[in-house]
């Protein structure tokens, strides 16, 4: 016990433990928008929420635990980083933004102080992610050179990417077919949805000689990490949508309407960094009355828009239906009036 204590204070007596805390403070973090954003262990918890090029302002304030006692260092910097990190390869962290402050130059603190700092317009390519095999993060670092440990700080911070209106955003049309037993004939209003969207479109039953049980539609998210050989895919069923319990007729169709808003859901990513990819898929399940399964799978890609006039989800429902509706109709005039 005696040999314990006089470790601790041999550790403190020639500097070896903390002798400062770090603090980081964001500028507008108190009207700033916040969201909340899956750490690594599957909890929730707020972050304040950037763009790309926005500054990142704030300051950095170093308290001395040991008021009037001299803090000898060797340089106080901050750095703004972005990360991605695959879960199977821990070791190797791959940083795609990598930006340094020099606050202080190396010297003596003789009290708590506080430093400003500013990255101005900061890149930030990518939305914040955390999936099954991969993690991209933005934070910021604050590091306090010392002669054997130094004293550093993480503040983490989330991007949201933003995008525009797709000017293409054609209808999904898709057939389910066994020979001379089944065709299922089903269209989506579109491919391209925002995250608040709601997916609006219809099934139709031209012929049903099989006796179907059940059919839903799923939304599987496809996390793929890695390239060659150590590709890795993770498929996760975000939503399940019960389009009917019971045997359709010929002739017979089903509204579809999925709203996306109630489901966790990040926007699509494509080759990000090369490292990693998420991609959506709408996944048409029919299921017989022998437990026999039919699947139909469409990719759908969704985006992530800037703040609108918020309007009620039964009204989106009703103008998709609208849009979905009308445009139906005008395709059945185009085909009547060319035949």
């Amino acid at each position: 016990f005696y040999l314990f204590i006089l470790i601790i204070k041999t550790y403190f007596f020639f500097g070896f433990g903390q002798s400062a805390e770090l603090d980081i403070v964001i500028s507008d973090a108190e009207t700033r928008r916040t969201a909340e954003h899956k750490t690594e262990d599957g909890k929730k918890d707020k972050y304040l929420v950037f763009y790309d090029g926005e500054t990142v302002s704030g300051k950095v304030t170093v308290t001395l635990k040991t008021p009037g006692k001299r803090l000898e260092h060797y340089g106080i910097k901050l750095e703004f980083v972005g990360q991605i990190e695959l879960y199977y390869d821990r070791g190797n962290r791959h940083e795609f933004v990598s930006l340094v402050k020099d606050l202080a130059h190396a010297g003596e603190l003789s009290c708590s102080q506080t430093f400003d700092f500013e990255f101005a317009h900061v890149e930030k390519p990518y939305e914040s992610y955390t999936g099954q095999n991969v993690k991209l993060r933005y934070f910021l670092r604050a590091t306090l050179g010392r002669r054997l440990n130094d004293i550093t700080k993480e503040n983490e911070i989330v991007v949201h990417t933003l995008c525009t209106y797709p000017e293409l955003n054609s209808s999904l049309k898709m057939e389910v077919g066994i020979e001379d037993c089944l065709h299922i004939e089903f269209e989506y209003n579109k491919s391209k949805y925002h995250l608040k969207d709601v997916i609006v479109g219809k099934i139709y039953f031209l012929l049903v000689r099989i006796k179907i049980k059940h059919m839903e539609i799923d939304i599987i998210k496809r996390e793929t990490t890695g390239s060659g050989p150590s590709v890795y895919h993770e498929n996760d069923t975000i939503a399940k949508y019960e389009i009917m319990d019971g045997a359709p007729v010929r002739g017979e169709s089903i509204p579809i309407r999925l709203f996306l808003a109630g489901y966790e859901l990040a926007p699509t990513m494509k080759d990000i960094n090369k490292k990693f990819s998420v991609r959506y898929y709408l996944n048409l399940v029919l299921i017989d009355e022998e437990e026999r399964r039919y699947f139909k799978q469409q990719e759908i890609t969704l985006w992530r828009k800037g703040d609108i006039v918020k309007r009620s989800m039964s009204q989106q429902a009703t103008i998709a239906a609208q849009r979905f509706e009308g445009s139906r109709a005008a395709n059945s005039s185009a085909k009547e009036d060319s035949s």
